[in-house]
């Protein structure tokens, strides 16, 4: 799996809420102000960075020292990126039919006394269908 890499970010606000935005050219920001983003602020890097160094970078050189609200977006944005566990994909076990070997060994295991079957079947004489 390759990582993506960013050569722009910075934050924006939509709907009263600021978040961390990463792109790899400035058009972005006509892009974000389109779909109605206020407060686009986009810094520029020379290489590649991930999301994760992204944030660092922008938090390192206090790009929004100025702006709290999005200063603590860009600070989740880190904690989310550097706290979050791996995912391991796990193969979802496959279903077999069942065999007739199978269900012999099965009913051979399942031991029911005389009680327990006729217990069940007043239980169902009794169930309203």
């Amino acid at each position: 799996m390759t990582t993506k890499t960013f050569t722009h970010a910075g934050y924006s606000k939509l709907n009263g809420e600021y978040k961390a935005r990463f792109a790899n050219d400035a058009l972005r920001v006509k892009v974000l102000e389109k779909g109605g983003h206020t407060d686009v602020q986009i810094e520029a890097f020379t290489e590649p960075l991930t999301k994760e160094q992204a944030v660092q970078k922008l938090l390192e050189i206090g790009f929004a020292d100025k702006n709290p609200a999005a200063k603590a977006a860009l600070e989740a944005e880190l904690d989310k990126r550097s706290e979050a566990p791996k995912t391991v994909k796990v193969a979802k076990a496959v279903k077999t039919k069942p065999t007739l070997e199978g269900i012999k060994i099965k009913a051979a295991k399942a031991t029911v006394s005389k009680a327990q079957v006729e217990k069940q079947l007043a239980d169902m004489e009794e169930a309203s269908f």
